[in-house]
C-alpha cells in the first residue's frame, strides 16, 4: 500500500521532484549495496560514469547522460539538489516540465563533451586521466539559463534580495577561479560546459530558437515507444466550404497573434522588472501558456 501511494505521488510530482527523486534514489542504492554487500561504488558504476578516454567513451556512449545522476558524496548531492530545486521552480513557472528535462539533460551532456574535449586536447591534462559524475553541470546549465532568461528576477536570502544574474555569475566567476587549484578540474570543467550551454539556450529561446527542440522530439519518440498502441477512433468528416475554412483560419491566426503578444508582453516586463512584479493573473497566464508549450 505504501509503494503504491509513493509511486502516485511520483507520478503527480513536478519534473523537478521527480529528477530530486531518481539521484537520491541512485544515491541510496549505490551506497546501501557497497555497505551491506561490500561492493566498491566504482564496480556499481563502472557502466553509468563518463570516462575520459574517447575509446571507452565509444562502448558506453549512455554515459554522457547517466553521470549526471550519479553522487557519491552526501553534500555533493545535497547542494546539488538544493540549487535544482530552488531553481527549477522559476523555470517551471515560464516553461514546460519538457522544456525542463531537455535543458537538464542537454546541459549534462554538454558538460560532459566539454570535459571530454578538455581532457584530450588541452597540455594540462597530458598525462591524467579519470572520469566524471554529479549533476553540477546539469544544474549550472539550469541556474544560468533563468538567470540569462529573467536577470532581474530576485530571490529573497534571509535579509538580502539578490537578482538571479547575480547570483549566476558568482558560482561560474567561481568555478573559474577554482580550476587551477582545485583538484577537481574535470568537475569544474563540467559545470563551465553546462554553464555555457544554458547560457546560449536562454539567449537564442528569447529570440525565437528553440534550440533544444529537436531533443524534444527525442524524447517525444523514446516515451511513444513505451506507450500502448491502440486503435485509432472512427473520424466523421464534416464538408466545407472554402470560405468558411478560410474564415476559420484567418480567426484562428488572429488569436494565436493576440495570445503571443501577451507572452512576449509579460516576458518583457519580467526582463525589466524581474518575475514578482507580475500580478497574480500574469502568472497565472503564464503559467497556463509555459504548460501548453
Amino acid at each position: 500500500m505504501a509503494t503504491n501511494n509513493l509511486l502516485y505521488q511520483f507520478k503527480k510530482s513536478s519534473i523537478v521532484i521527480k529528477l530530486i527523486a531518481i539521484n537520491i534514489v541512485v544515491f541510496l542504492l549505490i551506497n546501501l549495496s557497497s555497505f551491506f554487500f561490500s561492493i566498491p561504488p566504482a564496480i556499481l558504476t563502472k557502466w553509468l560514469v563518463l570516462p575520459e578516454n574517447i575509446g571507452d567513451l565509444i562502448t558506453q556512449p549512455w554515459s554522457l547522460f547517466t553521470y549526471s545522476f550519479l553522487h557519491f558524496g552526501l553534500f555533493h548531492l545535497l547542494f546539488n539538489m538544493l540549487w535544482l530545486n530552488w531553481f527549477g521552480k522559476y523555470i517551471l513557472n515560464l516553461f514546460s516540465e519538457k522544456r525542463f528535462l531537455t535543458l537538464y539533460l542537454l546541459g549534462g551532456f554538454f558538460g560532459g563533451l566539454l570535459f571530454i574535449l578538455s581532457y584530450n586536447v588541452l597540455p594540462v591534462f597530458k598525462n591524467q586521466s579519470g572520469y566524471l559524475l554529479g549533476a553540477s553541470g546539469a544544474v549550472m546549465a539550469v541556474i544560468v539559463f533563468i538567470a540569462t532568461y529573467t536577470p532581474n528576477t530576485s530571490l529573497r536570502f534571509f535579509t538580502l534580495t539578490i537578482k538571479l544574474w547575480q547570483i549566476a555569475l558568482f558560482l561560474f566567476l567561481f568555478d573559474l577561479l577554482r580550476l587551477p587549484t582545485s583538484g577537481n578540474e574535470g568537475g569544474l570543467i563540467a559545470h563551465v560546459g553546462g554553464a555555457i550551454f544554458g547560457y546560449v539556450y536562454a539567449i537564442q529561446l528569447a529570440k525565437g530558437n528553440d534550440i533544444g527542440k529537436w531533443f524534444e522530439n527525442i524524447l517525444d519518440w523514446f516515451v511513444n515507444q513505451f506507450k500502448p498502441r491502440s486503435k485509432r477512433p472512427f473520424k466523421k468528416v464534416h464538408k466545407t466550404t472554402h470560405a468558411k475554412k478560410a474564415k476559420t483560419k484567418t480567426k484562428a491566426n488572429n488569436s494565436k497573434d493576440e495570445h503571443q503578444k501577451k507572452i512576449d508582453a509579460i516576458l518583457d516586463k519580467i526582463g525589466k522588472s524581474g518575475y514578482e512584479s507580475l500580478t497574480k493573473a500574469e502568472k497565472d497566464f503564464l503559467f497556463k501558456a509555459g504548460k501548453e508549450d
